[in-house]
């Protein structure tokens, strides 16, 4: 494929993509087991449900003239719940899910986030976030703390969400925004690449995300 020829599309990974149904979840037969550790604490476990929850993505060229919007699924995680209130967890996001909104799975585009270009989705196929503090704001407002890790690369992370807790499920909508460039995914940046001009890809990336647990106590 042509080095994209796609000048539109960072990939700002709505990762956290909250108040968006989204497309049915289909299961990935390819996916390998990860070694992300659940328990990271001691309390009450609930699982995420991985039918109701999604990880949602948009991207856009540094100008913000164009904009690709899609999905990613989340293969396992669970929330620490302390006192009828969430306080630490884990996600696991598979890469190999990766689906353009308009278009499915088995497109250019697609193939391309999987390349080393971007996420390298071959040697690194999980992206995980381990939370390890919810600080309440007002209400349902949370401040969220915790280590995203794409392609084997850590950083800590800040970000707001709405977290609810009602009748035993946790429902979790929240936004966080990255330099993409801290986690090696450094296509068409001008930190790394001169003359763009106009095929530019914005830094950011934006991760939102909708998470729901299973009803169990």
């Amino acid at each position: 494929m042509n080095k994209l020829s796609i000048p539109y599309f960072i990939l700002i990974i709505a990762a956290f993509f909250f108040g968006c149904g989204g497309p049915v979840r289909e299961k990935n037969k390819n996916a390998t087991p990860s070694s992300l550790s659940l328990h990271v604490g001691n309390g009450k476990y609930k699982m995420i449900d991985t039918k109701k929850s999604v990880v949602a993505w948009k991207g856009s060229s540094l100008n913000g003239l164009n904009t690709q919007t899609g999905y990613v699924y989340i293969s396992k995680g669970e929330l620490l719940i302390d006192n009828s209130q969430p306080v630490s967890g884990t996600v696991e996001v598979d890469m190999n899910t990766i689906e353009d909104k308009k278009h499915g799975r088995e497109n250019k585009l697609v193939n391309h986030l999987k390349d080393p270009d971007f996420f390298e989705v071959e040697k690194f196929p999980f992206t995980t976030m381990v939370i390890t503090n919810i600080k309440p704001i007002d209400g349902g407002n949370k401040k969220v703390k915790g280590n995203l890790t794409i392609k084997g690369i850590t950083h800590p992370v800040t970000f707001p969400a709405k977290i609810v807790f009602k009748d035993g499920i946790v429902e979790a909508n929240g936004r966080l925004v990255i330099d993409r460039t801290k986690w090696d995914v450094r296509y068409k940046s001008a930190k790394f690449y001169e003359n763009l001009a106009n095929q530019t890809m914005s830094d950011s990336i934006e991760f939102q995300m909708r998470i729901v647990t299973i009803r169990k106590d």
